[in-house]
């Protein structure tokens, strides 16, 4: 994995707004404000990142919205493990 497709997946719109959906889906009220504590965690989480770099370098055209290279379970797992506090 390279920081420059780290910081590609960090700033992908696509897989900002899954991140987004999975903070939600854990009952906070305030998604799109904790996905900036968030966004960086999952994006250099090493399975998150290997898997985006490997679809970027194959063409995908839409790594962090396509859940067959970025399972929603991936993210959820990171997403958890990196919620800051209430």
């Amino acid at each position: 994995m390279s920081y420059s497709t780290i910081y590609q997946s960090a700033n992908d719109t696509a897989l900002q707004n899954r991140v987004i959906a999975a903070i939600a889906s854990e009952g906070r009220d305030d998604p799109q404000t904790v996905m900036l504590d968030v966004i960086w965690p999952v994006a250099t989480a090493s399975d998150v990142a290997a898997a985006y770099e490997s679809a970027v370098l194959s063409g995908n055209e839409n790594p962090g919205g396509d859940p067959a290279v970025i399972t929603d379970q991936m993210i959820l797992s990171h997403v958890q493990a990196s919620l800051p506090a209430p």
